[in-house]
C-alpha cells in the first residue's frame, strides 16, 4: 500500500485544475484515471462535437488558451490536446489506466483508495469524475424491443446508425445537436421534447456567453437562489458550437424534424406521448425573452445600445401537441438515440455522502466526511461550475479548504465554512 497526502480521482479538466493548485501548494498527490487525460472527450463524444462555449471560456488555474481566435469553438480533439498540454505544463502526476474500485474510510483515519493497480492510503480524496454517469433511460424505454437503443455517449455519426427513421429522446444540447446532424444527413428524425432551455447563439452581435459573463449570471452562486435543487437540475442550452447554425426547436422544425411530446409509457411497439409540448415550448420561450430583456437592460445601463446590433428576437415555437402515440415499426423508426441526460454513479464510493439522486452532497466542494471533497459538479457553487471555465473557482475552494481548513471568499480572503 502506498501512502500519500491526496488522491484526485479523474484526470479531466476539473481534476487537473485541482492538481495544478495542489502542485502550487507543494502538496504530495496523485491523479488517478481509468483511461487517459480527458478520456471522456476521447471516447464518449460524437465526431462533429465542438464545445458549446468559446475558447476564452477554457481558463484553468495558471493556464489560458489565448490564441489568435478566442471566439472559436474547440473540437473534442483540440480540447484533448489542450488538456494534455496543461497537464504537461506542471508535470501533473497522472496515473492513467488505473480504475478506482472502492474508496473507504481507513481505520487510522484518512481513506483507502482501492484500484486495479493496488491501494493508496490518502489523508484527502478529491472526487473529480464529473456529474455524468450512465445515460438516463426513461422508464418507458427499458423494455423496448422494436428499435435499437443508442446512448448519446455511443453515438458517433449518422452513418453509424441502422437504416430507417430515428427517434431522439431529449431536447437539451446533446439531443438537439444530434437531431440536427441526422436531419441534415437526410434521415427522418423525430424529437421527443421534455423540459428545455432556449437561447440564441448570438444576440445583438455578441456571443451568448459574453452576455452571461458580462451580466454576472455565470458568477451567481447557490447562495443567491431560493431553490438550489431546481437550479442544479436545469437542462443544458439548445445551442451548438458554431456561429452559423441554430438548433432550437424552430430551426429543427424548419429542417424537417418532427416534434413530439415527452414519453409516458410503452404499449407493445408504440410509445405513448404526453400533450405537454406546447406548454413546455411556451415556457421556454418566455424564459428566453426574460433573459434577453435582462441583456437589453444591461446594455442600456452601460451605454452600449448604439454600438450593438438592433434588438431582434428569435421566433416563438408555437408547437402543437403532436401525436399521442408513436408506433415505431409502423413509422419505420429503427433507432432510438437516448439524450435525456445522465444519472450520477458513485457506487464505488463507500462513504455515506451521496443523496437520493446519487449525487454527492457538498457545499463548495466540502462534504460531511472530513478530508473528502468533490469538484466539477453541475452548479457546484457557481452557475458556471458545469463548464470548463468554472472548474477553476471550485478547485480553488477545494484546495483552500484542504490546505487551510477554510474557504476563500470571492475577494480572496478566508472565511470559515458554514456548519
Amino acid at each position: 500500500m502506498s501512502t500519500i497526502d491526496t488522491v484526485v480521482i479523474g484526470a479531466g479538466h476539473a481534476g487537473l485544475a485541482v492538481s495544478r493548485l495542489l502542485t502550487d501548494a507543494g502538496r504530495d498527490h496523485v491523479v488517478l484515471d481509468r483511461g487517459r487525460v480527458a478520456e471522456r472527450w476521447r471516447s464518449e463524444r460524437w465526431d462533429s462535437l465542438r464545445l458549446l462555449t468559446p475558447a476564452w471560456m477554457t481558463r484553468l488555474p495558471g493556464w489560458y488558451p489565448g490564441g489568435r481566435d478566442p471566439e472559436r469553438f474547440l473540437t473534442a480533439a483540440e480540447l484533448t490536446t489542450y488538456l494534455e498540454r496543461y497537464a504537461a505544463s506542471f508535470d501533473a502526476p497522472v496515473r492513467s489506466g488505473t480504475t478506482v474500485h472502492r474508496v473507504v474510510r481507513a481505520g487510522g483515519g484518512g481513506y483507502d483508495v482501492r484500484t486495479d493497480h493496488g491501494t493508496w492510503h490518502a489523508h484527502h480524496v478529491v472526487v473529480a469524475t464529473g456529474p455524468h454517469g450512465p445515460n438516463r433511460v426513461p422508464v418507458p424505454l427499458a423494455d423496448l424491443r422494436a428499435a435499437e437503443l443508442v446512448p448519446s455517449s455511443r453515438y458517433r455519426n449518422p452513418a453509424q446508425l441502422p437504416d430507417g427513421g430515428v427517434l431522439v429522446v431529449g431536447a437539451s444540447s446533446s439531443g438537439v445537436q444530434i437531431a440536427d446532424e441526422l436531419a441534415r444527413a437526410g434521415r427522418e428524425v423525430t424529437l421527443a421534447v421534455g423540459r428545455h432551455t432556449r437561447a440564441p447563439r448570438r444576440y445583438r452581435g455578441l456571443d451568448l456567453f459574453w452576455w452571461l459573463e458580462a451580466t454576472g449570471r455565470l458568477a451567481r452562486t447557490v447562495d443567491d437562489l431560493a431553490d438550489p435543487v431546481r437550479a442544479r437540475q436545469e437542462v443544458s442550452l439548445q445551442v451548438v458550437g458554431r456561429d452559423d447554425l441554430d438548433v432550437d426547436l424552430v430551426a429543427l422544425r424548419d429542417r424537417g424534424v418532427r416534434l413530439v411530446g415527452r414519453l409516458q409509457e410503452l404499449d407493445g411497439d408504440s410509445l405513448v406521448l404526453d400533450g405537454g409540448l406546447p406548454a413546455r415550448a411556451a415556457e421556454a420561450d418566455r424564459a428566453m425573452h426574460r433573459l434577453l430583456d435582462s441583456f437589453d437592460a444591461y446594455a442600456d445601463r452601460c451605454g452600449l445600445g448604439r454600438e450593438l446590433h438592433p434588438r431582434t428576437r428569435p421566433r416563438d415555437v408555437a408547437a402543437d401537441p403532436g401525436p399521442s402515440r408513436l408506433d415505431l415499426r409502423a413509422e419505420g423508426i429503427g433507432t432510438v438515440v437516448l439524450a435525456a441526460g445522465h444519472r450520477p454513479d458513485h457506487s464505488w464510493l463507500g462513504v455515506p455522502v451521496t443523496g437520493p439522486d446519487g449525487g454527492i452532497r457538498q457545499y463548495r466542494g466540502v462534504t460531511a466526511a472530513p478530508g473528502l471533497y468533490v469538484v466539477g459538479q453541475r452548479f457546484q457553487h457557481r452557475r458556471d461550475s458545469g463548464f470548463i471555465d468554472g472548474a477553476r473557482h471550485d478547485a480553488r475552494d477545494v484546495v483552500a479548504h484542504l490546505t487551510t481548513g477554510s474557504l476563500p471568499t470571492r475577494a480572496g480572503a478566508i472565511e470559515e465554512p458554514a456548519a
